[in-house]
C-alpha cells in the first residue's frame, strides 16, 4: 500500500508538470507500464523487486489517471467564439455567495446553456458598475435557479515567478469560464442586454443545493448573532469551512504566528468531531444488553465516528485536509470494523492514494502538501517509539517536529517560516479544536446564541496573544525561495534530526539543512542588469536589479479596499527573489493603476528613497522613505548600471503636457550591454518634448511601450528615434481600454521591434549581460497545460 500510493502520487505530480497534456498514444503506453505493477502483487518476487514493481507501477497508474480526467475536464470548456458576447443561461447557484466591495461573486451550475457555455462558471455581479446603480448587487442564496444575460471568458490569471496559479486553482475547483452578469439598461443606445435576471425557483431541492443552503443559513445566523464583531468571520470559517469570512489582516496575522491551519476546517477539527461522537456512541452502547449483543460497541463507535466526520466534511465543504482525515478515519473504521490493525502508514499512504484519486490536482494546493506532511511528520515522532514519555514533553516534541518538518515546505511555498508557531499553536490547537470550535458548531445549529458569544469572548483573549506574539521582532523568519536541489537534503536532515534517541549522530542532520538557508539564487554580476516587468494586469510593476541594488518602478493596480497587487503579486516576487529592501522606489505618476500597490510595498519592506512626480499632499510620500521629485537630469550609478530621468522638467508644464500622464516619471537604465527605457504613461506631448530635448538618449535595446499601448502614444516619430529591439506592452488580459491599439502594435512592428506582452506572455524578464540579451516569458518558462 505504501509504495503503491508513493507510486501513484509521483505519477500525478510529473503530469500536473507537464506543458500539454499526453495524447492517446501516450497514454496507452504509459498505461502498460502500469502493468508492472502486478509483479508487485507476485508471492515469487523478491521484496526489494515486488515494491520497485508496485511503486513503477502505480506511478505509471497515476499518470495515466491524471491525464485521462484532465482531458475529461478539458472537454468541457468554453467556446472562444463566446468570449465578450452576452449569452443566456440558466442555472443553480451552486454555492456561498461571496459578497465584495463592489458586489457579489458566486459559482453557478448551468442548465441550460447555449452550446459551447461549460456546466460549472464563476459569476460576478456588481452594483453600480456593470449594472445601472438602480439595480444594486443581485440578491442571490445557494440553491436558487436563476436566469441571466452573462458575459464570459476562459479562465486567465497573472503568471509571476512565486505567484499565485489562478488558472491551476480554478481548474482544481471544476470552473472552466468565469464572466459577470449583465444588467438591462434604461438608457437610449445601450448596448447592454435587455433581459433582466430573473430567479425561476427559489431551492433546487438536490442534496448538494440543499446542503449549501444549510451553510448559508449557518452562516446567516452567526452574522446575525455576532453583528460588527470583528471575529465573527473566524467563527463562521471554523464551523462552516468558509475561509472567505476571515479577513486580510487576520489572515497575515495568522500566517504570521503558524495557525492559519486551524483557522478553516482542519484535520484536527475532523478527528475531534469523530472521537466525539465515537466516544459518545460507544458510552452508550454499552448501556445497552440488547445493543451490545447485536454489534460490539466498538464496531458501531467506528461507525458513528465515521458517518460524524463525514457529514461535519459534507457541512464544511470537503476540502484537502479535511478530505484526508475522513479517509483516514474510514480507514481505521474499517480496520476496527474488519478486526485488523492497521499501522499509521498505511493509514495515511490509504488517505494519500483516495484524495489523489478523486481529486488529481489537489497536488496543486498548498494544503495538500503541509497537511499530509504535518501528519506524517506526527507519526514519525509519535509512534514506534519504546518509551512513553510524559505527555507535556510528547506535546512539546510533536511542535518542535511538525515546526522543523515543515519549514523546507514552507519555504517553497511563501518563502517563510513562523518563528513562534510553537507557542502559537500550543496554545491555539487545545482552544481552537477542544473549544472555540465545538462552540461555534453548537451556536450555528442551536436556537440560541451564547455558544456564539462565549467563543467570540475566547477567541478574543487568543487573538490578543497572537497578536503580542506576531508584534515579536523575530516572530517571522523570511529568506529566498530555496534553490530545488537543497529541499530533498533539507527533508533527509530533519527526517535524520527527528530520530529516536539512541540513534548515532542525529544532530549531523542538521548539516544537510544549511544549503537549504545558505545557498541563494542566481542573481545579476557586476555590470549586469536584470529587469523583469510583472504582470499585474492592467497596470504596471517593474523590477530593476544590479549586483547589490533593487529598484521598483511602479507598483501595479489597487483591485479593492483590501488587495492589491503590491500584496498579492510584487511583494511575493521579491521575497521569492530574496529582495528584503529596495533601493529605490519609483511612482511614475498619480495613477490607481501604477500606484495603487505601492502602500502595501512601502510598509512591508523598508525603502532607500522614493522617486515620484506626486504633489506634495499625496499620502504615498508620508512613507518613512526618503523622497525626491524625478526631475529630468537627476543621475546615480549602481554596480557598473547608470540611472537617469529623463522626465519631467522641474519647469511647470502647461497645456496637455501638464496632465497627470504626461508627468510620469522616465527612467532610462544603462548597462554595459544595453539600455532599457521606463516610460510609464507619457502622451504625446511629453514624447515630443523628449525628441527636442535629449534624442540621443532615447535609442535603447528594450522599451516599455507608453501608456500601454493607447492611441495617445507612441507616435511615428518617437518610435522611428527609440528604434527598440524589444518592445514590452504591460496590458490587463482583455481589458476595457483595447490596449494594445492595433496602430501602435503596427508601427513597432514596422520598426523592427519584437514585441511582448504580458496578458500573453505573463512576466517578461530581460537580462542583460556582458555580450547578450535574455529574453523570457514567465508563460513559457512555467507553461502547465492548463494555461491558455
Amino acid at each position: 500500500m505504501r509504495f503503491a500510493a508513493l507510486g501513484f502520487a509521483l505519477g500525478v505530480c510529473l503530469l500536473q508538470q507537464q506543458p500539454v497534456l499526453p495524447g492517446a498514444g501516450w497514454l496507452a503506453l504509459v498505461s502498460a507500464f502500469a502493468a508492472i505493477a502486478g509483479v508487485g502483487f507476485s508471492r515469487r518476487a523478491s521484496p526489494i523487486i515486488a515494491a520497485g514493481a508496485t511503486f513503477i507501477g502505480f506511478a505509471a497508474l497515476g499518470f495515466a489517471w491524471a491525464a485521462a480526467l484532465a482531458h475529461l475536464r478539458f472537454s468541457d470548456r468554453l467556446d472562444t467564439a463566446l468570449e465578450g458576447r452576452d449569452v443566456l443561461v440558466s442555472g443553480v447557484v451552486a454555492g456561498l455567495p461571496q459578497a465584495f466591495e463592489r458586489g457579489v461573486r458566486f459559482d453557478f451550475d448551468v442548465e441550460s446553456p447555449e452550446t459551447g457555455v461549460p456546466r460549472r462558471i464563476v459569476l460576478s455581479s456588481y452594483g453600480g458598475f456593470a449594472p445601472d446603480d438602480s439595480h444594486g448587487v443581485l440578491p442571490v442564496r445557494a440553491g436558487e435557479r436563476w436566469r441571466f444575460t452573462v458575459r464570459l471568458r476562459r479562465p486567465h490569471g497573472s503568471a509571476n515567478p512565486h505567484g499565485f496559479d489562478y488558472e491551476a486553482w480554478l481548474l482544481e475547483r471544476g470552473i472552466r469560464a468565469t464572466g459577470y452578469v449583465r444588467m438591462p439598461s434604461r438608457r437610449a443606445g445601450d448596448e447592454r442586454a435587455q433581459i433582466a435576471p430573473e430567479r425561476l425557483a427559489a431551492l433546487v431541492h438536490r442534496p448538494q443545493y440543499r446542503i449549501e443552503r444549510l451553510r448559508e443559513a449557518a452562516r446567516e445566523k452567526i452574522h446575525d448573532a455576532l453583528p460588527e464583531r470583528p471575529y465573527a468571520g473566524v467563527l463562521i470559517a471554523l464551523a462552516i469551512g468558509d475561509q472567505n469570512a476571515i479577513g486580510p489582516e487576520d489572515w497575515r496575522l495568522f500566517a504570521r504566528t503558524g495557525v492559519s491551519h486551524l483557522m478553516s476546517i482542519s484535520g484536527l477539527h475532523v478527528t475531534m468531531v469523530a472521537g466525539l461522537f465515537a466516544m459518545l456512541v460507544s458510552w452508550c452502547w454499552r448501556r445497552s444488553e440488547s445493543l451490545s449483543l447485536t454489534l460490539p460497541a466498538q464496531k458501531a463507535a467506528a461507525v458513528a465516528g465515521f458517518l460524524a466526520a463525514f457529514a461535519y466534511c459534507i457541512i464544511s465543504g470537503f476540502a484537502v485536509p479535511a478530505q484526508r482525515t475522513l479517509y483516514m478515519v474510514g480507514v481505521v473504521a474499517l480496520a476496527l470494523w474488519l478486526g485488523r490493525a492497521a499501522s499509521a502508514s498505511r493509514v495515511l499512504a490509504a488517505a494519500l492514494l483516495l484524495v489523489l484519486l478523486l481529486d488529481p490536482w489537489a497536488v496543486l494546493s498548498p494544503g495538500f502538501w503541509l497537511s499530509f506532511a504535518a501528519v506524517a511528520v506526527i507519526f514519525f515522532v509519535a509512534t514506534g517509539r519504546t518509551a512513553r514519555p510524559h505527555w507535556l514533553a510528547q506535546w512539546g516534541r510533536v511542535q518542535w517536529a511538525v515546526t522543523a518538518g515543515l519549514a523546507p515546505l514552507l519555504l517553497v511555498l511563501f518563502q517563510q517560516v513562523s518563528l513562534v508557531s510553537p507557542i502559537a499553536n500550543a496554545l491555539a490547537i487545545p482552544l481552537v479544536s477542544f473549544v472555540i470550535t465545538p462552540l461555534a458548531l453548537a451556536g450555528a445549529v442551536l436556537p440560541f446564541d451564547w455558544p456564539l458569544e462565549l467563543g467570540h469572548v475566547i477567541l478574543e483573549v487568543l487573538m490578543a496573544v497572537l497578536d503580542w506574539l506576531a508584534a515579536l521582532p523575530s516572530a517571522v523568519w523570511h529568506q529566498h525561495a530555496p534553490v530545488p536541489w537543497t529541499v530533498p537534503l533539507a527533508l533527509a536532515g530533519i527526517a535524520w534530526l527527528l530520530l529516536p534517541r539512541g540513534f548515532p549522530s542525529r544532530a549531523l542532520g542538521v548539516l544537510l539543512m544549511v544549503p537549504l538557508f545558505a545557498a541563494s539564487p542566481p542573481g545579476p554580476r557586476n555590470g549586469e542588469l536584470w529587469i523583469t516587468v510583472l504582470d499585474v494586469g492592467q497596470g504596471l510593476a517593474v523590477v530593476a536589479r544590479t549586483e547589490k541594488h533593487a529598484l521598483l518602478y511602479d507598483a501595479g493596480p489597487a483591485f479593492n479596499a483590501f488587495s492589491d497587487s503590491g500584496s498579492r503579486m510584487i511583494l511575493p516576487y521579491l521575497r521569492g527573489e530574496g529582495i528584503d529592501r529596495l533601493d529605490a522606489l519609483v511612482v511614475s505618476h498619480d495613477d490607481r493603476d501604477h500606484s495603487g500597490g505601492a502602500g502595501s510595498v512601502l510598509e512591508a519592506i523598508p525603502v532607500g528613497v522614493l522617486w515620484s512626480s506626486l504633489s506634495t499632499d499625496h499620502p504615498l510620500l508620508a512613507a518613512p522613505a526618503w523622497r525626491a521629485p524625478c526631475l529630468a537630469g537627476r543621475k546615480w550609478f549602481w554596480d557598473g548600471v547608470s540611472f537617469e530621468f529623463l522626465h519631467p522638467r522641474s519647469e511647470a508644464p502647461e497645456g496637455r503636457a501638464a496632465r497627470a500622464n504626461n508627468q510620469s516619471c522616465v527612467l532610462r537604465i544603462e548597462a554595459p550591454s544595453g539600455r532599457v527605457l521606463l516610460t510609464g504613461d507619457i502622451e504625446r506631448a511629453a514624447e515630443r518634448e523628449l525628441l527636442l530635448r535629449a534624442p540621443a538618449l532615447l535609442p535603447v535595446d528594450a522599451l516599455l511601450v507608453p501608456h500601454h499601448g493607447s492611441a495617445t502614444s507612441s507616435t511615428p516619430d518617437f518610435v522611428k528615434q527609440v528604434a527598440p529591439r524589444h518592445a514590452v506592452f504591460a496590458v490587463g488580459h482583455r481589458n476595457r481600454f483595447g490596449h494594445p491599439r492595433e496602430d501602435v502594435l503596427a508601427r513597432y512592428r514596422e520598426a523592427g521591434s519584437g514585441l511582448l506582452r504580458t496578458d500573453t506572455g505573463g512576466a517578461i524578464q530581460l537580462r542583460f549581460a556582458p555580450g547578450t540579451l535574455r529574453v523570457e516569458a514567465e508563460r513559457d518558462r512555467a507553461k502547465r497545460y492548463w494555461h491558455e
